[in-house]
């Protein structure tokens, strides 16, 4: 610099407490959602959020205004489509059958390509919170309520068991809360190579299958 100020001190000058964030709100909420999904809601302090962002300490108070309320908006932004893209798959299926197949590989490729989302997800299910209440409510619920005709009539049908419709649930979902499991993926895969290196697809639709083997077997 000609005036001899380092270059970073006027960066850090500029972006005063005021000043305007010069990042697109969805990366905003992209970096918040990697942050409550690395640390838990209880971990995420404002300070590590605001680190991680490059703002003040007082950006999501000003622009959110609180930690929970930003929560809310990183699980809308991240959500937002989940609903209407499942509405239009099961609009498009033939019969039962196809609906609860497609609905379980369509999940399962979502969570295998948001591991981010799936990690909030399984975290914030073992705890009853408002913060589950919210996400049952949004999205939990709307889901099931949409695939529950499907898995009442496969039931009636004789083509998957006859349990309550919170193991159905489980049965259903909770191997796709599993493709968060990077970590220990990684310690039990064969060839050494990271997970996030693997076919994130392939790997959605190798679970899908053993899952659909058990849960609807093919017709005789």
């Amino acid at each position: 610099m000609t005036d001899g100020t380092p270059r970073q001190t006027l960066a850090a000058t500029a972006r005063g407490k005021y000043a305007p964030v010069q990042m697109h709100e969805s990366e905003i909420l992209r970096r918040g959602l990697d942050t409550f999904a690395e640390l838990g809601y209880a971990g995420t302090t404002m300070r590590e959020l605001a680190r991680r962002l490059g703002v003040s300490h007082n950006f999501i108070h000003e622009r959110y205004g609180s930690k929970h309320d930003f929560w809310r908006a990183v699980v809308d932004f991240a959500l937002r489509d989940a609903q209407p893209a499942l509405d239009r798959l099961l609009a498009g299926c033939r019969d039962d059958d196809e609906r609860l197949r497609s609905v379980i590989v369509h999940l399962y490729r979502l969570a295998a390509n948001d591991s981010a989302m799936n990690r909030l997800l399984t975290d914030e299910s073992s705890r009853d919170s408002s913060r589950l209440d919210y996400l049952h409510q949004q999205f939990i619920k709307p889901f099931w309520d949409s695939i529950e005709p499907t898995v009442a009539s496969l039931i009636e049908a004789g083509r998957i068991p006859g349990v309550p419709a919170h193991i159905l649930y489980f049965a259903v979902t909770g191997p796709a809360l599993a493709l968060a499991q990077d970590p220990v993926a990684d310690r039990l895969s064969p060839d050494n190579l990271p997970t996030a290196e693997h076919d994130r697809d392939a790997m959605a639709d190798a679970l899908s299958a053993v899952v659909l083997h058990g849960l609807l077997p093919p017709r005789q």
